[in-house]
């Protein structure tokens, strides 16, 4: 049985009558740059997430960079990251002109609020949590180490669309959020995409003008610096169809992530995801990640056994990118990095195969005891 990580494929077999009928629409009508279907996927983000405003964008790490921009940061600023991300996040924050602080992730791979606050100092300006893996940290606690040291928050919600800690929303905690619309993620396009929230209508404006040289969208004059990252229409358009279907994404994959949580719970060697309603979180499961015991060995017993594996970001934490200066000592984040894996979750595997996926894990720790 051949049960890849992701099937790319079928994120268009599985739907290509209804995305040829779009890509016609959009293609007759000439709308493929800033037209009515980005306005109303732009309409439907919000209303879903309970943000006011959201700005389509060509990649989450360009809404991250412009979400800061516009934010206001300040050129040499810190901001603290959780060293279990992409790249990305760190990137974001160096384009636009801070400088990322990396800090331990904790027990469930969340940023870990201790080492947070003891890389609280006079530099630091902002925190940007990363709600990884579709669950939302424990914002209370980061709001509240934000206001006790006035610090902004930024959201890398790259991964949290539909997440929610206490019934709010990842994404609309802080300044800005981003969320990410690669075609692997939990809405995802044909393409590359994104999206920015905010709350701020000072905030909007700016990231209004930053995603399109600058131009005033009434005017078309241009008032300000600013990039070029607009999102598609025709990405839009497809990602206004695949919103029809979002609530069932939820539900397939917080399903799929329970049924590896039965399955894999009495496995002494690893350690699970938290299940999908434990406490204050709603998790969406953007990934199920384990932590497993000889994760090496693993991984290669199940590709033998045609089973894809991932682990993420290529296997490397933030603070481990030693060729962009980073210097910063993270051993719990470390010990993780060793035995992080992601094992299939997406919307083309079937009940079948999770419990394949469950039976070759167990018969691989059979053999290890």
């Amino acid at each position: 049985m051949n049960i890849p990580f992701f099937n790319y494929p079928d994120l268009f077999n599985k739907n290509e009558s209804k995305l040829l009928e779009i890509l016609k629409d959009v293609g007759s009508r000439g709308a493929f740059i800033m037209q009515r279907d980005l306005e109303e996927f732009e309409e439907k983000i919000a209303q879903y997430t309970g943000s006011k405003y959201a700005v389509g964008v060509a990649n989450a790490t360009d809404g991250l960079q412009i979400g800061l921009m516009a934010g206001g940061l300040k050129e040499g600023g810190e901001v603290i990251i959780s060293s279990h991300t992409m790249i990305a996040t760190a990137s974001a924050i160096h384009y636009a002109g801070g400088i990322p602080i990396p800090v331990e992730a904790g027990k469930d791979l969340m940023i870990d609020l201790e080492s947070l606050e003891q890389a609280i100092n006079e530099k630091t300006v902002a925190i940007m949590p990363t709600q990884l893996n579709g669950r939302t940290c424990d914002m209370d606690k980061l709001e509240e180490l934000a206001n006790q040291y006035s610090l902004d928050i930024y959201e890398d919600a790259a991964q949290a669309l539909g997440s929610k800690f206490k019934s709010k929303s990842a994404g609309t905690f802080g300044v800005a959020s981003a969320i990410s619309l690669y075609p692997a993620k939990l809405l995802g396009c044909l393409g590359d995409g994104g999206i920015v929230l905010t709350n701020s209508s000072d905030v909007y404006e700016k990231m209004i003008l930053l995603r399109d040289h600058g131009r005033d969208p009434n005017s078309g004059e241009v008032v300000s610096w600013g990039l070029n990252t607009r999102l598609d229409n025709l990405q839009a358009a497809f990602l206004n169809f695949f919103m029809t279907k979002y609530d069932e994404v939820i539900e397939r994959r917080r399903y799929i992530a329970s049924l590896y949580n039965e399955g894999l719970s009495a496995i002494e060697q690893l350690t699970l995801p938290p299940a999908p309603n434990e406490g204050n979180h709603y998790d969406v499961f953007q990934n199920y990640e384990i932590q497993a015991l000889h994760r090496n060995d693993l991984k290669l017993f199940l590709a033998d056994k045609g089973i894809g594996s991932l682990v993420q970001w290529s296997g490397k934490a933030i603070h481990q990118f030693n060729r962009l200066n980073f210097s910063q000592k993270l051993p719990k984040t470390d010990k993780i990095f060793s035995e992080i894996l992601m094992i299939p979750l997406n919307m083309s595997i079937s009940d079948k195969e999770v419990n394949h996926v469950i039976e070759a894990i167990k018969d691989f720790y059979k053999g290890e005891i």
